[in-house]
This record gives C-alpha cells, structure tokens and sequence, in this order.
C-alpha cells in the first residue's frame, strides 16, 4: 500500500507540474515540426484527408481572425 501512495504522489506531482508548465507557456499544445512527412511517411491525415491546402488554408483564417477562440469546428469543410 505505501508504494502504491508513493506512486500516486508522484504521478500527481508529474501531471500538476505539466499542467503548470502549459498554462505558463501562453502558448497552445502543438504538433511536431513536419509530424510524419518530416520522417518521410506521407499518411492521410483525420482533419483534412490528405488535402494539405485544407491545413493552410485553416492556419491562414486562424491568423487572420481577431477572436480568441480556443477551439474551432474541423469537421465542417
């Protein structure tokens, strides 16, 4: 039982201290740098199908919107 209280502390001190770290950030949880092409395996993305003009074209209207959303609908195209 006292490795299992141990355990617990510990995890829960990993997760508060991530938590921290993000909200300190300021800045939203990304994607690697290329994510799977930048190991060269092309593989159809969820959110645009395979269509990487879809992806800019979201990036681009994020930019250029005055809101401060913090999420947006990817399911309409």
């Amino acid at each position: 039982m006292e490795m299992f209280i141990v355990v617990f502390v510990f995890m829960l001190t990993v997760v508060v201290l991530m938590s921290v770290g993000i909200l300190m950030g300021g800045k939203p949880i990304a994607g690697s740098c290329g994510g799977m092409s930048a190991i060269g395996m092309e593989t159809a993305c969820d959110v645009c199908g395979g269509d990487k003009t879809i992806c800019d074209t979201e990036v681009e209207k994020a930019q250029n919107t005055k809101e401060n959303d913090l999420a947006y609908d990817a399911s309409q195209k």
